[in-house]
């Protein structure tokens, strides 16, 4: 079904010269909104990437309950410093995460990373971008983008397409943690990164969609707020919602712990979302907490079978006993005797920093890994099988048609409600933005028209 879809997309691209005119006139799109990350254009690739609305539902079903098994988890992490430890915070991290007890829920947005393959209703999770997700501007320009070409206006005739863009819900989840954290009328958002990240532009495409609900919005700087007169302030700009985009722990160790954000966060002078505490969940090994053994009991029966099923084995490295697959295992061995069925990922990087994956190692390396992983926190993860799809390039004067390794990245509204989904593909198995052929597609649903 789905491959019927994507092959009949394809026959529309290469009839006469309409792919080299779509790609002129994409290029040119690209070019003019700024959907650059840094100088490289967001995406690469001809077609968009597609699902049956009942593929999707079923992605949307299958996350929601393992929203709840997270949700769960956090909550027991909030008030167990003996569970904590199985997430290896670092020392600033447990001085800041108690500031959101009482609060309002953590994460505004948050984002859960998968390989999807919905002929056979098969899904996996690699990790919980619970902190700052990136993409759902990128996503929203690109669906329109796709609407205005030729191929997108053939393809519709064949069958009906649906969009889901989340600028829009974003917003409104930002003003409901605002509503709910006590604020009145509508906030000036702040959003708040380093003025050198190569993702400025889509903060800007933020703002402008805040802007155009009336919504008053600002890109900032961290280090160019202050904390006075009992208000947070950029110049002459009072801050009331900080929608941060910024790494916490980047911010700390650039700031130091006692800066202004979090002195007026401390004071309830400002709502900052995504909060501390989110870090309980974004660390890799809120993976190895729920799929181990000793926290069985926190979740329901329904979590359990949803954990089975779509969170792969994961353990925070570390000189221990534990089961694997109902057998137990000296977890340092047995990751040193079966390093091709391994992947060995920092407990707090992101975009693929630092990751080994030990069927592409040699044993000398795949052990010095390990011993890395001893003194600073890495989980193991057991191997997920990527997914790849064609899909179409204009190369030297030609059409290409050609494999790409994809990710199905389902968007969290709340911490609840799954909307949206980021999709990114790559020539290589490390599936990021940056990574070789990198590029991100907007992701559209489908139904067959009748007739």
């Amino acid at each position: 079904m789905l491959r019927e879809a994507i092959e009949t997309y394809h026959e529309i691209l290469s009839a006469g010269s309409l792919a080299a005119e779509t790609d002129g006139e994409m290029r040119g799109h690209l070019r003019r909104m700024g959907l650059y990350f840094g100088d490289r254009p967001i995406c690469t690739v001809l077609r968009p990437h597609f699902y049956f609305t009942d593929q999707w539902a079923y992605l949307k079903h299958e996350t929601e309950i393992l929203l709840g098994a997270f949700a769960r988890a956090h909550e027991a992490c909030l008030h167990s410093a003996e569970l904590r430890q199985q997430l290896a915070l670092q020392a600033y991290e447990e001085q800041l995460f108690s500031l959101d007890i009482g609060g309002v829920v953590p994460w505004t947005t948050s984002r859960l990373d998968s390989f999807f393959r919905p002929e056979e209703g098969k899904l996996q999770f690699v990790e919980y971008n619970a902190e700052t997700p990136a993409g759902m501007g990128y996503g929203d320009v690109l669906v329109e983008m796709f609407e205005m070409l030729q191929p997108m206006r053939r393809f519709e005739r064949r069958f009906h397409v649906h969009a889901m863009p989340m600028l829009k819900d974003l917003l409104g989840v930002l003003l409901q943690a605002y509503a709910e954290w006590g604020g009145h009328g509508k906030p000036q958002i702040a959003i708040m990164d380093w003025h050198e990240v190569p993702t400025l532009n889509e903060h800007e495409l933020s703002r402008r969609a805040f802007e155009s609900e009336d919504v008053s919005a600002f890109l900032v700087d961290p280090r160019a707020v202050e904390y006075r007169s009992g208000a947070l302030w950029a110049g002459d700009r009072k801050i009331d919602l900080i929608y941060k985009r910024v790494l916490i722990n980047e911010l700390i160790d650039r700031m130091g712990i006692d800066n202004p954000i979090v002195r007026a966060y401390r004071d309830r002078a400002v709502l900052l979302t995504n909060s501390f505490s989110c870090k309980l969940m974004a660390k890799k090994a809120s993976f190895a907490f729920v799929s181990d053994e000793r926290n069985a009991g926190l979740f329901t029966a329904e979590q359990r079978i949803a954990i089975e099923e779509h969170i792969p084995w994961t353990r925070l490295v570390s000189d221990r006993r534990t089961e694997f697959q109902g057998r137990e295992v000296d977890l340092l061995e047995f990751l040193s005797e079966n390093r091709d069925r391994f992947v060995l990922k920092p407990n707090d990087e992101y975009g693929g920093k630092g990751v080994t994956l030990g069927w592409e190692s040699s044993q000398e390396v795949w052990d010095e890994a390990l011993r890395h992983a001893l003194t600073t926190p890495f989980v193991a993860q057991h191997r997920v099988e990527p997914i790849t799809r064609p899909f179409p390039t204009w190369i030297d004067g030609h059409l290409d048609i050609s494999p790409r390794y994809v990710d199905a990245d389902p968007y969290v509204f709340y911490g609840r409600t799954v909307y949206g989904c980021l999709t990114r593909l790559s020539s290589v198995s490390l599936l990021n933005v940056t990574a070789g052929g990198g590029s991100v597609v907007p992701m559209f649903l489908l139904e067959r028209r009748d007739g």
